[in-house]
């Protein structure tokens, strides 16, 4: 067996990860499934970039890397991803996982500063990682990615005890918006693969292609990613519809892991035009109601960013952050070392006012 220092950059193919990258991925994470990452690599790629692992040379530690058309790596992860997490073997201990990233570390080096983002700081594993890069050599710079909502229900609570614990000015919305789009709308859950899904993937792109949000970058995304979730089971689509014309007013999904306890919100979209019904709020409780009562979902996660609605739904906040890998003796990931050094500073001055 090669030792843990003779890491390498393997490519990987449009058609998704390799057959022996599977032993990595039997985690529970969504975000850390061979599902998610082969759409990523199939359907969300940014022009020019090619899909990588780095690779330990024992095979006890592997990162799903992006290198960019001017050759630098960053985490293959995109504005959809909520987690992004180096993907360790399963029997790989505390010091296996440092010799691992040490190699792959020397990898690294003698080159612009590797950017691994999306990261959870309280990951299992990770200090062991990042420790292993920073003894091959690279700075392990630390920066804010973006804010993430979420809350933990007690085992026991239902839709009311969930909508009791909701601030007042809420319940009353919901209650108010709920009673009038079951006069107007029609609410379309939808699970599992077949003619329902490809109405409500068609509600979907309708909703979204009626509302505020900007051109989608990757258009045939959601559809790839809402068939594969239906297929294994771990969808949850909801569309509101017109019951006049039939039209699409509001859609989101979510998707379930950690064995269905977590769902997280992927996206969600409203017609402009019916705003006034706010069939947006009127979703998401009809969504929650079912994911509560029906799925037994018991963590909700709302996703990427600090919108100010999300503190609404759920109460707790946690940060995901970035890591830049830089290696002193490159200019570029030298410059990046000044510009974060520099950052801190001015941040501990504006503390101290």
């Amino acid at each position: 067996m090669p030792s843990a220092t003779e890491a390498r950059l393997v490519p990987v193919p449009r058609d998704g990860l390799p057959a022996w990258c599977d032993r990595h991925l039997s985690g529970g994470e969504f975000f850390a499934s061979r599902l998610w990452y082969d759409m990523l690599i199939g359907h969300a790629l940014p022009p020019g970039a090619e899909p990588l692992l780095a690779v330990s040379g024992d095979e006890a530690l592997v990162l799903p890397l992006l290198r960019l058309p001017d050759g630098r790596l960053r985490a293959l992860a995109t504005p959809y991803s909520l987690d992004w997490r180096p993907l360790p073997a399963p029997s790989a201990d505390t010091a296996t996982l440092r010799a691992a990233a040490r190699g792959i570390g020397r990898l690294l080096r003698w080159r612009p500063a590797t950017r691994l983002d999306t990261l959870d700081p309280a990951a299992p594993g990770l200090e062991a990682v990042l420790a292993g890069f920073a003894s091959a050599g690279l700075a392990p710079l630390r920066y804010a990615h973006f804010g993430n909502w979420h809350d933990t229900l007690p085992d026991d609570m239902g839709w009311e005890g969930y909508l009791a614990a909701r601030p007042p000015a809420l319940r009353t919305t919901i209650r108010r918006k709920v009673e009038r789009c079951a006069r107007e709308m029609r609410f379309d859950p939808v699970t599992t693969p077949g003619s329902a899904l490809e109405a409500g993937i068609a509600g979907y792109e309708e909703a979204r292609a009626r509302s505020w949000k900007p051109h989608e970058p990757f258009p045939d995304f959601d559809a790839a990613l809402l068939r594969a979730a239906a297929a294994a089971g771990v969808l949850r689509l909801g569309v509101l519809r017109d019951r006049g014309d039939g039209r699409a007013a509001a859609a989101q999904y979510w998707v379930l892991d950690r064995g269905g306890r977590r769902a997280s919100l992927l996206k969600l979209a409203h017609a402009e035009d019916r705003r006034a019904a706010s069939p947006g709020t009127a979703l998401t409780a009809l969504m929650l109601r079912r994911l509560i009562e029906e799925d037994g979902v018991r963590e909700l996660d709302f996703g990427n960013g600090d919108d100010a609605y999300k503190q609404l739904w759920v109460g707790q906040r946690r940060g995901r952050i970035g890591v830049a890998l830089a290696d002193p003796r490159h200019p570029a990931a030298l410059l990046e070392i000044a510009r974060h050094l520099v950052g801190r500073a001015r941040a501990r001055l504006r503390g101290g006012r």
